[in-house]
C-alpha cells in the first residue's frame, strides 16, 4: 500500500486489531484508545510502517506523533515519540527508558491504567508537538516589490 492511509481506513484497521486480539490486550487497546481521544479530541488516528513482516502500528497525532499502541504476548506498549523531553510522573514511563528522544509505557495483563496521569501526559505530548510545529520558520512568498 502506497501513501497515507486515510483517517477512517486508520480507524478501522486499529478496531480490527482490537477485535483479532480478543483479549486483555485488545481490551486495553480499546481503554488506551478511549483515554487518548478523551484526552485530546482532536487526536487523528493513523496506521503507519504496514510492510510485508508487519501489518503495522496504531498511531496517534496532533501536530506529529503522539504515541504508538503496539501488542506484544505480554504487553500493551505505548510509545511517546518525544517522550524524553516530557515532565511526567515517576514511574508512569516503564520502558525504552534508556533512548534520547522516546519512552514507553508497559501495560501488562491486570495493571490498572493511570487515567488521569495518561490523559496530562498525552496532553503534554501534544502541546510539545505544536510548540515545536510553531517553532519551525514558514518559507515566506517572495516579495513582489522590488529594491530600488
Amino acid at each position: 500500500m502506497k501513501g497515507p492511509i486515510p483517517v477512517e481506513s486508520a480507524s478501522a484497521l486499529i478496531d480490527e486489531k482490537i477485535k483479532e486480539l480478543g483479549d486483555w490486550r485488545g481490551k486495553t487497546l480499546a481503554k488506551v484508545r478511549e483515554i487518548i481521544h478523551e484526552a485530546d479530541p482532536e487526536i487523528v488516528e493513523e496506521w503507519k510502517w504496514a510492510k510485508a513482516t508487519s501489518p503495522g502500528t496504531p498511531v496517534w497525532s496532533h501536530g506529529g506523533i503522539v504515541c504508538t499502541g503496539e501488542t506484544y504476548k505480554n504487553a500493551v506498549k505505548m510509545t511517546f515519540a518525544k517522550g524524553a523531553a516530557l515532565k511526567v510522573p515517576a514511574g508512569l514511563f516503564n520502558s525504552s527508558l534508556d533512548g534520547n528522544v522516546r519512552r514507553a509505557i508497559d501495560i501488562h495483563e491486570g495493571e490498572k491504567v493511570d487515567e488521569a496521569a495518561l490523559k496530562d501526559l498525552i496532553r503534554a505530548a501534544v502541546t510539545l508537538n505544536l510548540k515545536g510545529s510553531k517553532a519551525k520558520p514558514k518559507p515566506r512568498p517572495a516579495s513582489s516589490k522590488r529594491a530600488s
